[in-house]
């Protein structure tokens, strides 16, 4: 009898629930739920709701009973650094405050009077950006301790719907890692660190591994869905689960592409050293207590918000086009401006940026998504050549997984940028990496070889070379 294990891959716009079984060595997907993700405005806080993404994820589980599939397990990744404080009684008592929100304004600055920048990074090998976890915690010992003094339990967001399903508390390891709380050594909470910023060690859970099996749905819940179900922690953190689908046994640089850009490399250690702080590179936790070496980079939010800007005039495939026919507009910004994390226009944003570096303007849509298109590639080519030079090692390959990897202009644009081959696909990477990581769980799989060698023989991956000449095509 065929067995099947259900992914839930929530991002920052949608999420999802999809099937997954193993048949002849090639893993079947089917994607059988899918709802709307977005930020609200709740108490002058941009927050999730994650009560309605809860309910989703029940939905889902329903149509799994309607088509008369029991699946032997549900794993649950979502994106990082956001989370839930719970009180003495499981009550919850923060709203799920999204990472676009300004509360961490200016806060870094307040965390290095307390702990260098040069320690934080020694110890926890993580990328600074002013939304991590660490500056939304200290925000809240800052402006509103009495919430810090109450809370019994930190439970990121996946770790939030695990407790829901079975009642369980305990924090995943790929996405405390990207708390910037986590020593990359120890693989363990930073209690020094904790101590030395007065966030209470106490509500944190027991850090588990990808692979874990938490356990089983509460008797409520099996009695509600018909079927009980293993619960198992896959990658929590999405990038954690996209790379494990990276269709590739040898060395290779990965891109994940979707809403952000995660470029970097897979390591059996973690590169704290000056260099790797220099260019603010990330060491965040993988499957296998393997480090996840990339660099955030602002990804295809910003085109996201063009085409919302123009009013959905536009389809993506038209704003591909219209970049392609603005060929002979040149100019580029720096992705990671903090003016383009959530501005309330993004065209405008861009042009002021132009404008204030004295380059022509993009004034039509077609080139303000030229301008986003190389501004990402220019910015991927930056981060290439400081992977290589940190590592001392030379790629010759570029592998773009995710949603982002059907952008065909793009990926074109990436080979011939980097002069480097890209490989595109699988595109539903992150719930790929979910799936394998159960099935792994359950002795399904026998580990992360196995693993990526079915991925290759299961999903389409296209190839671009320089050879194409900058065109729209792939190459073989």
């Amino acid at each position: 009898m065929k067995k099947y294990s259900l992914a839930v891959d929530i991002g920052a716009s949608s999420g999802r629930l999809i099937l997954g079984s193993l048949d002849q060595q090639q893993l079947k997907l089917e994607e059988i739920h899918r709802f709307e993700n977005k930020i609200v405005q709740k108490d002058q806080h941009y927050c999730w709701e994650v009560d309605k993404l809860f309910d989703e994820i029940k939905t889902g589980i329903k149509k799994c009973q309607e088509k008369g599939i029991k699946p032997e397990s549900i794993g649950i990744d979502t994106w990082a650094v956001d989370f839930v404080l719970l009180d003495e009684n499981d009550k919850s008592i923060t709203e799920a405050v999204a990472y676009r929100d300004p509360r961490t304004d200016g806060v870094m600055d307040e965390v290095f009077k307390q702990v260098s920048k040069e320690k934080i990074y020694q110890e926890t090998g993580i990328q600074f950006q002013k939304f991590n976890t660490i500056y939304q915690l200290f925000s809240l010992k800052m402006k509103q301790p009495e919430i810090l003094n109450k809370a019994r339990t930190f439970l990121m967001i996946p770790d939030y719907f695990n407790f829901l399903l079975t009642g369980k508390k305990a924090n995943e390891y790929t996405n405390a890692t990207s708390t910037q709380l986590v020593n990359a050594s120890t693989k363990d909470w930073d209690d020094q660190l904790l101590d030395q910023l007065e966030i209470p060690k106490k509500m944190f859970q027991e850090i588990k591994p990808p692979k874990t099996i938490l356990g089983n749905l509460s008797d409520e819940l099996v009695a509600e869905f018909g079927f009980g179900m293993k619960v198992v922690l896959p990658a929590t953190h999405d990038t954690g689960s996209a790379v494990i689908s990276v269709p590739e046994l040898d060395e290779t640089i990965y891109l994940s592409s979707g809403t952000w850009s995660l470029i970097g490399i897979e390591n059996s250690l973690p590169i704290c050293g000056p260099k790797a702080l220099q260019y603010n590179f990330t060491n965040e936790g993988g499957i296998d207590y393997r480090y996840r070496f990339l660099k955030n980079i602002m990804g295809l939010w910003m085109i996201q918000e063009v085409k919302r800007n123009y009013q959905d005039q536009y389809s993506f495939a038209e704003l591909v086009e219209l970049a392609r026919q603005a060929d002979g507009f040149a100019s580029v910004v720096n992705v990671d401006d903090e003016r383009f994390l959530k501005p309330e226009n993004m065209v405008m944003a861009i042009q002021g940026y132009c404008q204030e570096m004295n380059m022509p303007v993009p004034k039509t849509a077609g080139e303000v998504a030229k301008c986003v298109f190389d501004s990402l590639v220019n910015s991927y080519q930056q981060a290439i050549n400081q992977i290589e030079e940190i590592s001392e090692k030379s790629f010759t390959k570029v592998n773009v997984i995710g949603g982002g990897c059907q952008n065909e202009y793009l990926n074109q644009l990436i080979a011939n940028k980097t002069n480097k081959d890209v490989y595109a696909g699988p595109i539903e990477a992150t719930a790929i990496g979910n799936m394998v990581a159960q099935l792994m769980a359950i002795g399904e799989i026998s580990g992360i070889d196995e693993a990526r060698t079915i991925i290759m023989n299961s999903f389409e991956i296209k190839k671009y070379t320089t050879n194409c000449e900058g065109k729209e095509t792939k190459c073989q």
